[in-house]
C-alpha cells in the first residue's frame, strides 16, 4: 500500500514524527583527541537518538501524544530504543523491525558541550515505498527529519492536499532535506543547512531565500537564538543563557517543542520561546534523549525567565 496521509480512521494523536531513529553512545572528554592518541573518558550515557524519534519523545515529555515511523534493527541497541519508545509511551506501531543494523552515533562532548559526532548506519538503506501504512495513525501535525524521504514526500504531498500542518528538521543538506524543503509549511533548519543550501553565511539572506520555498522559515542559530520569516514577518530571538553540559538534541528538542506548540494552537511569539526554552533546557544534561525536559520543568523555566 503506497503512503498515505493519516485519514479519518487508526489511532490519532496529537504529533507524527517520520525519520531517523539511531542509539547514541555519549563520551565526556576533556578535549577532542588529536590523531592517534588515546583519551579516557569520564562518563558514558548509552540512550536511543535520532532527529526524528528525539521529537517524538520531546512531544511525549510534554504532555502530547506522540507516534514515530521510522527503521530499527532487530539488534541489541534496535531493542533497548524500541523499549526506551514504549516506555515513553510513544506509539510504535509504525516502525518497521529488519536485519539490518540500527544506525549508531559516538559523540565526544568536551566541558563546554561542544561534540564531535561519528555515526554508522551500515547497509541500513531507506524504507522503500508502502512499507508503512500511514492510515493506521491519524495526526494533528506531521514533522518530518528527511532521514526517510521515500517514504516522507508522498506522505507529505497527502498531507498537504488534508491541509495537516507539516514541519521540517533541516539539520543538514542530504537528498532527503533538500527534497523536502519546499514541500513544508515549517521549514526549521540549522545553520548548516541554511548556509549549505543558500550558499551565504548572512541568516538574513538565508531566511529571504528560503522563504521562496516554505512559508515559515526559521534558522537557529545556537547560543545565538533565531531568526524567522513568515508571509507577515521577520525577527529575531536571543537564546535563553544556559549553561551547557551537551549541546546535542537541542534541535530535535526544539523540533518537537514546535510541534507541540502548533498541535496546541500556540501564537506564533509563544512557539518559539516555548521550543527555544525545551531546548535550552536540553543542553544543560549530558546526552541528548535525558536531556529533553518535562512539561512541569519548562513551566517552572519559562516562569523565571
Amino acid at each position: 500500500m503506497s503512503a498515505m496521509a493519516p485519514v479519518n480512521r487508526g489511532k490519532s494523536v496529537d504529533i507524527l514524527c517520520v525519520g531517523q531513529a539511531t542509539y547514541d553512545l555519549f563520551f565526556s572528554v576533556d578535549r577532542h583527541p588529536d590523531p592517534d592518541e588515546k583519551s579516557v573518558a569520564s562518563a558514558l550515557v548509552g540512550c536511543g537518538g535520532g532527529p526524528a524519534a528525539n521529537a517524538a519523545v520531546t512531544a511525549s515529555r510534554l504532555g502530547l501524544t506522540s507516534a514515530f515511523a521510522g527503521y530499527l534493527g532487530l539488534d541489541l541497541f534496535g531493542n533497548r530504543h524500541f523499549q526506551e519508545l514504549q516506555e515513553e509511551g510513544v506509539e510504535s506501531s509504525l516502525i518497521i523491525r529488519g536485519n539490518r543494523p540500527t544506525p549508531i552515533s559516538v559523540v565526544l562532548v568536551k566541558p563546554d558541550g561542544s561534540r564531535a559526532l561519528v555515526n554508522y548506519r551500515g547497509e541500513t538503506g531507506h524504507l522503500p515505498e508502502g512499507s508503512i501504512d500511514f492510515n493506521r495513525i491519524r495526526a494533528k501535525v506531521i514533522l518530518f527529519d528527511g532521514h526517510q524521504p521515500i517514504i516522507s514526500c508522498p506522505l507529505a504531498e497527502q498531507a498537504r492536499k488534508r491541509k495537516i500542518p507539516t514541519i521540517l528538521d533541516a539539520g543538514s543538506l542530504h537528498p532527503g532535506t533538500r527534497a523536502l524543503a519546499g514541500q513544508v509549511d515549517y521549514l526549521v533548519t540549522s545553520q548548516a543547512f541554511a548556509r549549505d543550501f543558500t550558499g551565504t553565511e548572512e541568516a538574513e539572506k538565508s531566511v529571504a531565500i528560503l522563504h521562496d520555498l516554505a512559508p515559515q522559515v526559521i534558522i537557529t542559530l545556537g547560543d545565538q537564538g533565531l531568526i524567522w520569516k513568515t508571509r507577515d514577518s521577520t525577527g529575531r530571538l536571543p537564546a535563553f543563557p544556559v549553561k551547557a553540559m551537551d549541546t546535542t538534541g537541542a534541535g530535535d528538542s526544539f523540533h518537537g517543542a514546535f510541534a507541540v506548540g502548533l498541535a496546541k494552537n500556540q501564537s506564533w511569539p509563544e512557539i518559539l520561546r516555548y521550543a527555544s526554552a525545551v531546548a535550552a533546557l536540553c543542553c544543560t544534561k549530558m546526552g541528548a534523549r535525558p536531556g529533553i525536559p518535562h512539561q512541569p520543568e519548562v513551566e517552572i523555566f519559562l516562569q523565571n525567565n
